[in-house]
């Protein structure tokens, strides 16, 4: 969201010391942007179903597509230093990637020495990077740094974390490179400085990109091993990384939307990226969209197969919620390490090619300094590459889908190409066989396919055998007659699509994610659980719960599926003149005995609305006149009685149409 400041400028006169002013300006300022943030999310409590009429989606930052680029994380964890990363933005210059949209450097933990005593300032660890070693009162300063990558023509992005202590005081303890001193100098993170740091970062400093971990909201807890052998100061934790009901989600985001606000502030002119990393805790996946540029949905990342399978799932059935500005982010590509190395050629095409049809951030991280060329190829293939950046933000919808193979497709920006992934996610051979209608494409005329690693064709008309190797991803730019020829499916538009509310009362883990042997405990548990929320948020093709859309009866292959109490807007760039669905409760529900109310509504105003709609009962075709409005918002209204279960609703074939005689 865009924060806007009133009067928060105008500082108090007082005949104070310079030092102390400084103190009272950055407090001054922290709490102009915690009430504005209280101001910008507060929301009516009478009606939270009512139409805004004007776009929610969260347009602050510099991410109109997702951040590229490399960070020092997986190459080199907290050893990380000076040529170790310039090293590797050289690389991104000579090689052409920086040509390709790889502008990010961004430095992970271990460049902090301590938070210096008396006012505050962070100070860098000059040892690893000589060039902070500025002296005079600022003591270190990373504005050499920064203005060396500027001058190569990259973003500059640095690490930090939302409580007071970073994730590596609580797990890499090994490390040379973890803060020294006092306790108080210990706590680098944000907490009580949020202010003072983002300006220091983006002001002083001059970085782009900001990485904002949360360890220090779980890991340090009372009585903990860690917080007495290194006395920290202890914090009850706000995440519970088991639990979803004992973690404070609100608190947490509201962490983070002091951030956010901090960010606005620093750059109003919206040259920044805010990344999450909660690790798909603290329900961040209803409110990330609101906050930042991206949001991790799971943990770290590890170079196995069944690691990368993890994050893939945690991410690539929320297509709804992500588009230009706000990403999903599965991790950091582990491509260069372990199953991901250059002796895998077939699991570093598929990583790439999946994270570029899911709209991932493509953040490298292994030592490009010593990497074989083979890598570079891949990560250098312009035409994947484009599938990842391509302005329409649209992520691959998964269109077929089980634990051994999945079809996901996606719409390119201007309507009339899609991409489609064949991804064999076993260990054997699969036999896939694509339809022209998993892509919304005519099934009676042809389809040409174009390999974007191969840069083959080949056409078919109606449906296509593949046999796929194991672990293979296979990705074809595809172009042929769509289904429908003067409109679009929301499904195939999930970038234009903003779910304000998706009726989920309580979150839920999501079962359907690939549970891998934990990396770090191994088997010493009962099991792998679920342990990311998303259980039922809304989904394009299927229902909330992955079944098929189907009203009374009669089954759709297009539509939303989401719960009852939900809004969801819709961007009519386009110019479309109807929006046409069949509505009803789906077949699936649970709650069979509460009735549903599906509306429209275009720039606020209703446009048409359906009669009360029971289980069992047809779907209502409804349809609406959109011609003219910008926003349109799908709003379905159930019980209010806190007890009920929501409902599950379909919009079914939801379809916006141009009037007769438009061009499409």
């Amino acid at each position: 969201m865009a924060y806007r400041w009133s009067g928060a400028n105008k500082q108090p006169q007082m005949h104070l010391p310079q030092a102390k002013r400084a103190q009272l300006k950055l407090l001054y300022s922290l709490l102009a942007a915690t009430l504005l943030v209280t101001q910008v999310h507060a929301r009516p409590a009478a009606d939270p179903l009512a139409p805004a009429g004007r776009w929610e989606g969260d347009t602050s930052g510099a991410a109109s597509t997702p951040p590229m680029g490399w960070n020092s994380w997986n190459a080199f964890r907290t050893e990380v230093d000076e040529d170790k990363v310039m090293g590797a933005a050289k690389v991104l210059v000579d090689s052409g990637l920086a040509k390709l949209g790889y502008h990010y450097v961004i430095l992970d933990d271990g460049w902090w020495i301590k938070r210096r005593a008396g006012d505050g300032r962070l100070q860098i660890r000059t040892g690893i990077f000589p060039s902070a070693a500025t002296g005079g009162p600022d003591g270190t300063s990373f504005k050499p740094f920064t203005t060396r990558l500027h001058a190569m023509g990259l973003k500059a992005g640095l690490y930090t974390d939302v409580g007071r202590n970073a994730c590596s005081q609580a797990h890499d303890l090994h490390s040379p490179n973890l803060p020294q001193g006092t306790t108080a100098e210990r706590e680098v993170g944000l907490e009580g400085h949020v202010g003072q740091d983002i300006d220091l970062y983006f002001k002083q400093w001059g970085f782009d990109y900001l990485k904002v971990d949360a360890c220090g909201l779980a890991d340090f807890v009372p009585g903990s091993d860690v917080v007495k052998q290194q006395a920290y100061r202890a914090q009850a934790p706000l995440i519970e990384r088991a639990s979803i009901n004992r973690t404070d989600s609100a608190a947490v985001r509201g962490r983070y939307e002091a951030v956010a606000a901090a960010l606005q502030a620093a750059r109003p002119d919206n040259d920044y990226v805010l990344s999450i990393c909660a690790w798909g805790m603290a329900n961040v996946r209803a409110w990330g969209k609101d906050v930042g540029n991206l949001w991790r949905t799971s943990a770290d990342i590890t170079p196995s197969w069944t690691s990368m399978l993890h994050n893939f799932d945690s991410a690539a059935k929320r297509a709804l919620y992500a588009g230009p500005g706000h990403w999903n982010d599965p991790d950091i590509l582990h491509i260069g390490h372990g199953a991901f190395d250059a002796a895998h050629p077939v699991e570093v095409r598929s990583h790439f090619s999946l994270w570029a049809m899911i709209n991932a951030p493509l953040l490298v991280s292994y030592d490009l300094r010593n990497g074989p060329a083979s890598l570079l190829d891949v990560l250098g293939n312009p035409d994947v590459v484009a599938l990842n950046q391509d302005r329409g933000g649209h992520q691959g919808v998964v269109t077929y889908d089980s634990d051994d193979a999945q079809i996901i497709v996606k719409t390119l920006g201007d309507g009339g190409r899609k991409a489609v992934a064949l991804f064999n996610r076993g260990a054997a051979p699969a036999e896939v066989t694509l339809l022209a209608s998993h892509m919304k494409l005519s099934g009676s005329a042809p389809v040409t396919l174009r390999n974007l690693w191969s840069k083959e064709s080949v056409k078919f008309t109606g449906e296509k055998a593949f046999t796929l190797a194991p672990h293979e991803t296979l990705v074809f730019e595809a172009t042929g007659k769509r289904q429908l020829e003067n409109g679009v499916y929301l499904s195939e538009i999930p970038g234009a699509i903003n779910v304000a509310r998706d009726g989920v009362r309580q979150p839920q883990a999501d079962p359907t994610v690939h549970r891998m042997i934990d990396p770090w405990a191994s088997t010493r548990s009962g099991g792998a659980r679920p342990q990311y929320a998303g259980w039922g948020g809304a989904q394009a093709d299927v229902t909330p719960y992955g079944q098929t859309l189907q009203v009374a009866g009669q089954a759709f292959e297009s539509g939303i599926g989401i719960l009852s109490g939900s809004r969801i807007q819709v961007k009519n760039g386009a110019g479309h003149a109807q929006l046409l669905a069949s509505v009803g409760v789906d077949d699936s529900t649970s709650n069979m005995q509460q009735p549903v109310r599906f509306s429209v509504y275009g720039d606020g105003r209703l446009l048409a609305e359906s009669p009360a709609l029971a289980y069992g009962s047809k779907a209502h075709r409804l349809k609406a006149n959109i011609r003219g409005y910008q926003i349109i918002e799908l709003v379905v209204r159930g019980s209010k009685s806190g007890d009920a279960l929501p409902v599950v609703a379909t919009w079914g074939d939801a379809q916006l149409l141009r009037a007769a005689g438009d061009r499409f």
